[in-house]
């Protein structure tokens, strides 16, 4: 891959270590003869990743998730360090970064192009999301009905707390929480999880790349949130039906070589390992 001469940097200093990581990330991007910007505060400006090669996050998905639009937008890869808790998307952790990052910046590296999500809600109201988009009533303890339609053919009617749609990337993250699959970050679906749904039946919807969805809501004294990723909120107006769609834009992300998408669940969600891993354990432990 190129090398990366121009690397943004953004830190969340709440993070502990955060800010330590930063510093030597830094003094290993100059020693490597990048120039560098750094910010610290959210959100970022618009005009802040303008010109860059890469932009290293560093602090926990959170972080990532408040950086992946703008980064989307002017198509900068994202290298995210994982200075928080479970880290689906920031595959780094901090000691792969130490060792790795002069290799990285010298082309050591494979991008990812991960498919994101299309919200509108109205004129002028629209964003994209890289997790997921919620629909909810903007009272958490009230119920919604919302009339779902895929490519103009009705789905259902659904009572719930709400809706959730999750891309691929998303779904380790909410979707899973609320009873959803765990789908391959190179599918680029939608995953349709209703949320504490009435009707049992109401499970997952699995729907492909380029079907345009259509959620209705009629009760007019419903007012409807819109999270985007959990961070960023549409309006939605009474009588104006939403759409959800894959976006024509995909995020890029920087990976190792050897990134193994298996090998990042096995190790978050604390699964079992193949069988020569168990047997190899096994050995040592007897030894």
């Amino acid at each position: 891959m190129q090398p990366i001469r121009k690397v943004a940097f953004v830190v969340n200093q709440q993070k502990p270590g955060a800010a330590d990581l930063a510093r030597t990330l830094l003094r290993m991007a100059k020693k490597a003869g990048a120039t560098t910007k750094v910010a610290y505060d959210f959100p970022l400006q618009t005009t802040f990743l303008r010109g860059c090669d890469a932009c290293c996050v560093i602090g926990g998905d959170g972080t990532m998730l408040g950086v992946a639009h703008e980064a989307a937008r002017k198509q900068i890869p994202i290298i995210g360090v994982n200075q928080g808790s479970l880290g689906f998307l920031t595959t780094y952790s901090p000691d792969e970064a130490r060792a790795h990052f002069g290799q990285l910046l010298d082309g050591d590296y494979q991008i990812a192009s991960r498919s994101l999500l299309d919200c509108t809600t109205g004129r002028g109201r629209h964003d994209i999301a890289l997790n997921e988009v919620l629909i909810k009533d903007e009272v958490n303890s009230r119920l919604v009905q919302l009339e779902v339609f895929a490519d103009g053919d009705l789905v259902t009617t659904y009572n719930c707390d709400g809706l959730l749609f999750a891309s691929s990337t998303g779904s380790t993250a909410y979707n899973l929480s609320a009873g959803g699959p765990i789908i391959h970050p190179d599918a680029a679906v939608i995953a349709l999880t209703p949320i504490c749904p009435h009707t049992l039946s109401n499970r997952t919807i699995i729907f492909r790349e380029g079907t345009q969805l259509q959620i209705n809501h009629h009760a007019e004294r419903t007012r409807l949130m819109v999270a985007m990723d959990g961070q960023r909120h549409l309006v939605a107006t009474h009588g104006v039906p939403i759409e959800v769609s894959t976006s024509k834009l995909r995020l890029p992300l920087v990976q190792r070589r050897d990134y193994s998408h298996f090998q990042v669940l096995r190790s978050k969600l604390k699964w079992n390992g193949g069988f020569a891993e168990r047997t190899s354990g096994r050995a040592r432990c007897s030894s």
